[in-house]
């Protein structure tokens, strides 16, 4: 006999909330006594998402002459909201700049007027050496539970491809371009849920930058900036001054609602 899955009028009861939502689909399956072949037919019949949501599970239960009861449960991608961990740090990165944000001091030999660099640090003859500096970087990580018909190879190349990259759209209260996806790290629990942990840092977009003469400079947190000099005089020495100011995009850009963990 020809085993037949038919849904029941009480299916689809649903919830929706901002963390997480479900939808119960309720079933009959029909033509078997055998656990076995009511098992298969039932994995191989019942549909792989609803409503956008995943199969988290389903139960069978048998209710006598060849019928049972089927429940299969569609869950957002989080199955236990409590299971989410987060960590984060502002020890903040290094950056080499050659340029400072204000020259307090300026003394020359015999009480005269020493030359006007135009905030360029460490000047010599032929170059701009610079410095090393702290800067803000705002480290964090978020570690989340996925249901294993989540984490398929889609889901594993959308993290692969995502990573080294900045959020195209505002992301958990930073504004676009702040963020870099450092990568994503997964381990599974059981047979049923994944363990992944989430990296992350976040550098401020900036504007109304000045260096030197140059004014109006805005980068996005992420974005490389740096200086062309050139030789110029003041006080009858010959110096190095900015000329011109170039904002560079070095990491491409994605869209973070890709990792499931919210925005």
């Amino acid at each position: 006999m020809t085993i037949a899955i038919i849904e029941r009028p009480q299916s689809r009861e649903s919830e929706v909330g901002e963390q997480k939502s479900y939808v119960e689909r309720v079933y009959t399956a029909t033509g078997s006594d055998d656990d076995s072949a009511i098992h298969a037919a039932v994995a191989g019949m019942l549909p792989a998402t609803y409503l956008g949501l995943p199969i988290a599970s389903y139960r069978i239960s048998p209710i006598g002459n060849g019928n049972w009861d089927v429940v299969a449960r569609y869950d957002s991608r989080e199955p236990v909201e409590s299971s989410s961990s987060y960590t984060f740090d502002t020890g903040g990165g290094t950056q080499h700049i050659t340029q400072s944000l204000q020259t307090v001091q300026a003394k020359s030999a015999g009480g005269g007027t020493a030359p006007d660099f135009q905030g360029a640090i460490g000047v010599t003859t032929d170059s701009v050496e610079g410095a090393d500096v702290t800067i803000p970087v705002y480290n964090f990580t978020e570690t989340h539970m996925f249901f294993d018909a989540v984490v398929d190879q889609a889901y594993k190349l959308t993290l692969f491809n995502l990573t080294g990259r900045t959020n195209n759209a505002a992301f958990k209260g930073f504004a676009a371009g702040e963020v870099l996806f450092l990568g994503a790290s997964g381990s599974k629990r059981g047979s049923n849920l994944w363990e992944i942990t989430f990296r992350f840092a976040a550098s401020p977009n900036v504007s109304g930058l000045t260096v030197g003469s140059i004014t109006g400079i805005a980068k996005s947190g992420w974005d490389y900036l740096w200086v062309r000099y050139a030789d110029a005089e003041d006080q009858k020495v010959l110096v190095k001054q900015p000329i011109a100011v170039y904002v560079e995009r070095v990491y491409e850009s994605g869209n973070f609602a890709g990792l499931g963990i919210g925005t």
